[in-house]
């Protein structure tokens, strides 16, 4: 299974995403864990996921957040904004999957 986060602000923007993620997942039989959380909650949370992804708006975090995750060599990036916006699972999904190979 993998394990993969996603964070934004506050987390709530980056829950619809994960609910489509998981919805395209299950139509592709991908065994995934799949959450989203709060900048404040990803320090504490980085630990149970096998990487991170951040929403557009927060990218001002991702030197921080991958110092922190790289503790434990678990990858970090910025969601493509296009791809947000247009809530693209299919495209973030594979995007998470390409940090973890």
């Amino acid at each position: 299974m993998k394990k993969i986060l996603l964070c934004c602000a506050a987390g709530m923007s980056t829950s619809m995403l994960v609910n489509k993620m998981l919805d395209y997942a299950k139509s592709q039989n991908l065994d995934v864990k799949i959450d989203a959380v709060g900048v404040s909650e990803f320090e504490d949370a980085i630990t149970r996921y096998e990487c991170c992804l951040l929403g557009p708006q927060i990218k001002y975090k991702l030197t921080d957040f991958s110092r922190i995750a790289g503790a434990d060599n678990k990858p970090v990036a910025v969601i493509n904004t296009i791809d947000y916006g247009m809530m693209n699972a299919e495209k973030v999904l594979k995007q998470a999957f390409a940090l973890l190979e």
